[in-house]
């Protein structure tokens, strides 16, 4: 586990992307993998990644237009030369008794948000026109906030994330991997919910599956909840934390509706944890019940380098 504090890293020179930004009211998920040939394309995307963001959110500057860039770990030795981040290794999929964490493929994440839907779009068509050609993309997910930040099962989603500089030292590598000062890990999962058979549940029945009431949003003391499930513990007993940035999204023309997840860790560990707990089960626990409602269809780890390391992408990989 990590042991030092990432006060550090802005010291270091090491500026993060903005992993650690507010919650906004839209977000685009854009996972792609890159082509062949594509590599010198992408490079050029990610060193002008702050620049381009900056000049598109220009003309709104309250509009709090900001972009996280994540590279997974087969792609990662295609773009850059020298050491790799520590812990970047491919999404592990889990099968548990009745349910699966399926690994999907993904290159490059784009985290975009912003408070409107137009400067996200934006963003995402500049985006994909510097990358015509060199990328496929794998997922789109245009995503919202929902009422008082509710998910579409009715919850309230994302109440536990630290703030402050408990959010930093949760999601922002220090010292432990200096040459990566700076950088968070994100996995992402895309689940589609069965809303149909979650709608059947009396709402005591929803509240003894999440964890919390519907309405007030208090924690219940019920093991084998979601919650309990999702709660890892260090050596010592005290709660590790992740930073999430779920969001709904979804299509009722098509019966589709969903929760995009995305966690930000320092160490991939805990969140990795906590989907093990979740599809498989954890010492005291079995899979977590909301997997009854919630298919899990997409699943990829990906290391989201500072900006300070973007801005000075190193030379390019031997990529023959």
């Amino acid at each position: 586990m990590p042991s030092s504090k990432p006060s550090s890293i802005r010291s270091a020179g090491a500026l993060p992307q903005p992993v650690l930004s507010q919650p906004a009211p839209v977000a685009v998920f854009l996972v792609v993998t890159i082509e062949p040939g594509g590599e010198s394309a992408v490079r050029d995307l990610l060193s002008g990644l702050a620049g381009l963001v900056r000049a598109v959110g220009f003309p709104s500057p309250d509009g709090g237009l900001c972009c996280v860039a994540g590279v997974g770990s087969p792609a990662w030795d295609r773009l850059f030369e020298g050491p790799r981040p520590r812990q970047l290794h491919p999404f592990e999929e889990l099968e548990g008794p009745r349910h699966r964490a399926v690994a999907t493929p993904g290159d490059l994440l784009f985290h975009i948000r912003a408070a409107r839907t137009d400067l996200c779009f934006a963003l995402s068509a500049e985006i994909m026109k510097r990358l015509r050609g060199a990328v496929t993309v794998q997922d789109e997910v245009q995503a919202f906030a929902y009422f008082d930040s509710r998910n579409l099962l009715g919850f309230v989603d994302g109440t536990e994330n630290p703030v402050g500089p408990a959010a930093a030292e949760a999601a922002i590598v220090g010292d432990e991997d200096a040459a990566f000062l700076g950088g968070s890990y994100a996995i992402v999962q895309k689940y589609v919910h069965d809303v149909d058979a979650w709608e059947a549940l009396a709402v005591e029945a929803q509240e003894k599956v999440i964890g919390r009431s519907k309405l007030t949003n208090i924690e219940l003391d019920l093991p084998g909840s979601h919650i309990d499930v999702n709660t890892v513990t260090g050596p010592d007993g005290e709660e590790l934390e992740i930073l999430r940035g779920a969001m709904p999204f979804g299509r009722p023309g098509h019966g589709e509706f969903g929760t995009y997840f995305i966690a930000y860790a320092r160490t991939p560990d805990i969140p990795e944890a906590m989907l093990r707990n979740m599809f498989v089960g954890g010492p005291e626990s079995g899979p977590d019940p909301i997997l009854d409602y919630s298919q899990a269809v997409t699943g990829t780890l990906f290391f989201c380098p500072s900006a300070t390391f973007l801005e000075a992408v190193p030379e390019e990989a031997d990529t023959h």
